[in-house]
């Protein structure tokens, strides 16, 4: 392998979740690629899966594989302040919702432990290949601050 190769080769490992494949999504199985909708977006793979809803993110250490019917439920972790500064701690969460075709509806339940609190983010739709629109939250937005912002924000 040539260094050029060899450097992209690593560049890509180093890019982590937000760099996430474009391929096509199967008809029936585990969620993969970009999902993108208004100030929200999922990026994943076929073993974990990475989001994020307005300034917050979190992750989903498994495959998304949706039951018959699209429908899925799986536990992760979330950050509820991640932007203009990350504030911790990482809490428990759980990623629910849908996909029928290349629409999926997610909602993330976050439960705080230390503050006996419980927040609810979305539903938001998402669409398959679609970028996240952002808005004002530059995580996940485009490749050159994707970079920057996972510095600041550790996503």
């Amino acid at each position: 392998m040539n260094r050029s190769a060899f450097g992209l080769l690593a560049a890509g490992a180093l890019l982590g979740p937000c760099e996430g494949p474009e391929v096509l999504p199967p008809p029936h199985g585990i969620v993969v690629g970009t999902w993108g909708g208004e100030n929200a977006g999922l990026i994943a793979d076929d073993t974990s899966a990475h989001v994020h809803i307005a300034c917050t993110f979190g992750n989903i250490r498994q495959g998304l594989d949706p039951l018959p019917g699209g429908v899925f439920d799986v536990p992760g972790e979330y950050v509820l302040r991640a932007y203009p500064v990350y504030v911790g701690p990482t809490l428990p969460a759980r990623f629910q919702g849908s996909v029928t075709d290349k629409v999926m509806t997610l909602t993330v339940t976050v439960t705080d432990t230390t503050a006996d609190t419980t927040a609810h983010l979305g539903p938001v739709q998402l669409y398959f290949g679609r970028e996240p629109q952002m808005q004002m939250c530059p995580i996940c937005r485009t490749p050159g601050e994707r970079m920057a912002s996972r510095l600041l924000t550790g996503s």
